[in-house]
C-alpha cells in the first residue's frame, strides 16, 4: 500500500494543519519530505514548495491540491532575465531564496530559507567571497542594513509581507498604553524590520512566542501572514497576540495562495482525484535545482543539528 504524506505550512487554514502529519516552516518540510520516505506527498502550500518536494523525492509523486497557489516572488521573476543578472556578476555566488521556482534554483548556487540565510550568507563572506541574492528584495535590503553587506539584490517582493508599513505600526503603537513589542518575518519592509523586538523565520517567531517571559500585559504584534498567529495562540493563549496593522484600522493579511488549501482540495489530494501532479519537471532541471538545495540543506544540518 502506498505511504501517503500530508506536509502544511503554518500559512495555511488551522484545519489544514490538523490535517496534515507534518507542519512547519519552509526549511523543516524540505527536511521532513526528503526523508519521510512517501510514495506519494499531498503539499498543502504553494508550487514552489511542491516542487521542491518533487526535487528531493524525485520517485515520489507530490500533488499540489490547487494549480492556482503559487506565489508573488515566482511570479515577479523572469527567469530569462534573472540568469542575464547572473551573467553579469560572474565573481558572485548566488544565493536564492527557496521562494522560487524549479527553474530559478537551478540558476543558483546556494538556496537559503528565512531561517537560515543569516548564517549561510555569513559563512560565504567569511570565506572571502562575494553574494548576489535573489529573488526577495525586502530580505536582502534587511540583510544589507543589519551586516553593512553591499549585495546587489533582485527586484521581487511578497505581496503580503510589503503591505506592513511604519506609519500603520506607529499608529497601532501609540494606540497601545501598556508593553508593546514587535516581531517580524524578513520579507517585510526595511523600516517596519528596524522597528522590530525580533526578526526571523516563521518557526523563529514562533519560537520567540514560546519563550516569551517579558511583561504578562504586553501586546504583541506579528508582522507575517496571519496563518501562524492560530499556532502562537495555541502556543502561549495567555498572552495578547495581534498581527500588525498593514494600513490604519486593518489587521488581516492572508497569502491568497496558501488559503487555495481548502479542506476540499487537500481531501480530493489525498484520494488521488484532484490537485495538480509536480509531474512536469525535466530530469535535467531536477538535477540541475538539486545541488543548490543539497547544499543548503547539508548546511543546515551541519549548523543545526
Amino acid at each position: 500500500m502506498a505511504k501517503v504524506v500530508t506536509l502544511a505550512h503554518y500559512y495555511t487554514h488551522p484545519e489544514i494543519q490538523q490535517m496534515a502529519d507534518k507542519v512547519g516552516d519552509s526549511l523543516e518540510l524540505s527536511l521532513y519530505a526528503k526523508e519521510c520516505g512517501a510514495d506519494v506527498i499531498v503539499f498543502a502550500g504553494v508550487r514552489f514548495m511542491a516542487e521542491t518536494a518533487k526535487i528531493l523525492n524525485p520517485g515520489a509523486k507530490v500533488i499540489l491540491p490547487d494549480s492556482g497557489s503559487t506565489c508573488s516572488l515566482v511570479t515577479q521573476t523572469d527567469v530569462v532575465a534573472l540568469k542575464k543578472w547572473r551573467e553579469e556578476h560572474p565573481d558572485y555566488v548566488h544565493v536564492s531564496y527557496i521562494n522560487s521556482s524549479a527553474e530559478h534554483k537551478a540558476l543558483s548556487d546556494w538556496i537559503c530559507t528565512s531561517r537560515n540565510v543569516d548564517d549561510l550568507i555569513a559563512s560565504i563572506y567569511a570565506e572571502g567571497k562575494k553574494v548576489i541574492f535573489s529573488p526577495d528584495r525586502n530580505m536582502g535590503a534587511y540583510l544589507n542594513f543589519q551586516y553593512g553587506y553591499d549585495m546587489p539584490l533582485w527586484s521581487a517582493v511578497c505581496e503580503v509581507h510589503d503591505k506592513f508599513n511604519q506609519a500603520a505600526l506607529d499608529e497601532a503603537f501609540a494606540a497601545v498604553s501598556t508593553a508593546k513589542y514587535l516581531i517580524a518575518h524578513p520579507e517585510s519592509p526595511l523600516p517596519v524590520l528596524q522597528q522590530a523586538d525580533y526578526v526571523g523565520s516563521t518557526s523563529g517567531m514562533l519560537n520567540w512566542i514560546k519563550t516569551f517571559d517579558k511583561e504578562p500585559d504586553a501586546t504583541i504584534f506579528v508582522a507575517t501572514e496571519d496563518g501562524i498567529l492560530y499556532n502562537m495562540h495555541q502556543a502561549r493563549p495567555d498572552l495578547n497576540i495581534q498581527q500588525a496593522p498593514i494600513y490604519a484600522g486593518c489587521q488581516c493579511n492572508s497569502c491568497p495562495y496558501m488559503k487555495m488549501n481548502t479542506i476540499a482540495a487537500v481531501e480530493r489530494a489525498q484520494r488521488g482525484e484532484g490537485g495538480i501532479e509536480i509531474d512536469y519537471l525535466t530530469p535535467e532541471l531536477m538535477d540541475a535545482a538539486r545541488l543548490p538545495i543539497e547544499r543548503m540543506l547539508d548546511f543546515s544540518k551541519r549548523y543545526y543539528q
